[in-house]
């Protein structure tokens, strides 16, 4: 009696979850499929640069959401992933595949080696570290002649389209392909991340450190990994950015705008949930795709202004994001077993 009576308690969360499991089914089915549709080059761009920005979202979110460091210079890591693939493929014609591995390689190395020393600060302190960090970078790169200084590195066009060098001249498509892959593979490392050991102890971390250390939690060795981890989920962006372009500066790859960016995503959409970076790209990129389509050359800090509304705005009505917006019914219905 007892069994079948948990099971009834289980069965609508069951159902639940199933369908939850179906519509993200079917929306993966859609974005492989998309391109079939025939879209043009705006949308593959559109799309493109969705993916690209929600996987750098969710590398800030991994940070701020999981282990609760509010960072204001992550295009950091942006900026070494792209700069290590195109001077390894510039230099030695080295593929962009191999490049993108060893970018990820050297971003969490300095994550590791600026998040030693940083990571002892706190809140607003942290906050201010990072972006002078980030602003660093950005001014060491646009004097370092080995890596064209303020110049940059121009990538050479391949005679033909070719997926060991990452270039293709004919179509967005394989390039919507690429970005997808590691859209869907960051997601879900994400995903498995917040269900682990590791994920569980960061936000222990992020809620309340002196009751995470009470508890034999060594709270700057986590906030160290995560670092590292969204180091690592970043700069595979930067790298794949660098090869859709084919050309990085320091002014475009450690852009402070980058940081910010991904900062007021997460927040419109959810810090802490998986989630939530994706709504928050899903509603800014279009905008600012559009206004500066629309637009032209006037509508470069329209799009800033129209965040900067919609942040005021969540602030006020929707402190926890649009993804509070979203049904809690499953959490309801474990509450009530």
């Amino acid at each position: 009696m007892e069994n079948t009576l948990n099971t009834a308690r289980l069965e609508p969360v069951w159902h639940t979850n199933r369908r939850i499991m179906l519509l993200l089914a079917a929306l993966a089915l859609f974005l492989v499929i998309f391109p079939l549709f025939g879209p043009n080059s705006f949308y593959l761009h559109l799309m493109i640069m969705i993916f690209m920005y929600a996987v750098m979202a969710q590398s800030w979110n991994v940070i701020a959401g999981l282990s609760g460091q509010i960072s204001l210079g992550h295009g950091l890591f942006f900026g070494i992933g792209a700069y290590t693939s195109s001077f390894l493929f510039v230099e030695y014609g080295v593929t962009p595949w191999i490049g993108i591995f060893i970018g990820m390689f050297f971003s969490a190395v300095i994550a590791v080696l600026i998040g030693i020393p940083m990571l002892r600060l706190s809140g607003h302190y942290f906050a201010i570290a990072t972006l002078l960090i980030g602003i660093s970078f950005q001014l060491v790169f646009q004097r370092w002649e080995w890596v064209g200084a303020a110049s940059g590195l121009w990538i050479p066009l391949t005679e033909e389209s070719s997926w060991l060098a990452l270039q293709f001249h004919d179509s967005k498509v394989p390039y919507y392909y690429v970005f997808l892959a590691f859209f869907i593979i960051s997601y879900f490392f994400v995903w498995r991340l917040s269900l682990s050991k590791i994920g569980f102890r960061l936000r222990a971390v992020r809620d309340d450190y002196q009751a995470a250390s009470s508890l034999g939690i060594d709270v700057s060795k986590y906030k160290i990994i995560a670092y590292a981890i969204s180091a690592i989920v970043m700069a595979p962006m930067g790298s794949l950015f660098a090869q859709y372009i084919l050309i990085v500066d320091p002014d475009r790859m450690f852009n402070l705008e980058i940081s910010i960016l991904v900062l007021l995503m997460t927040v419109l959409g959810g810090i802490g949930n998986i989630w939530g970076p994706l709504i928050g790209v899903a509603i800014l990129i279009p905008i600012s795709e559009y206004s500066r389509i629309y637009l032209g050359g006037t509508g470069g800090a329209v799009d800033l202004i129209f965040y900067g509304l919609i942040l005021m705005l969540i602030c006020i009505f929707r402190p926890a994001g649009l993804i509070s917006l979203f049904p809690k019914h499953i959490l309801e219905r474990k509450k009530q077993r």
